[in-house]
């Protein structure tokens, strides 16, 4: 089964993120990459990604067959998903394990959420 663990940014991680020396925010970056490589190696990573920061953002709707947009940050927002990773594992005990050496839940949390398995719908 697959499963997002989403890494949400907010006021108390960039805080954590403001007292790191640039050395240790590198250290940071190259444990992600040291991660997707593992979960690669165990077969498990279907996915991952940073994203770039909420003010880079767009909103889309569709009303009346018009496509609406407008640009971030939207409302003020305390917290925003600043990253995934899609694992494909036989427990949610196992996403959890994993989520818990992504390297932001050093200093917040992060959230494992089971996909809904698309295939199940009848065409």
């Amino acid at each position: 089964m697959k499963y997002l663990i989403l890494i949400h940014s907010n006021p108390a991680s960039r805080a954590a993120w403001e007292q790191l020396s640039e050395e240790q925010r590198a250290n940071f970056g190259h444990s992600h990459l040291a991660l997707n490589d593992a979960l690669a190696a165990e077969g498990v990573l279907a996915g991952s990604e940073g994203l770039q920061p909420v003010d880079t953002a767009k909103r889309v709707s569709v009303r009346d067959g018009r496509t609406i947009t407008s640009d971030g940050p939207f409302a003020e927002v305390k917290e925003h998903l600043a990253g995934f990773y899609i694992v494909d594992v036989d427990s949610v005990d196992e996403a959890v394990a994993i989520a818990a050496r992504v390297p932001d839940a050093q200093f917040g949390a992060v959230e494992v959420r089971p996909v809904y398995d698309m295939s199940q719908l009848e065409s």
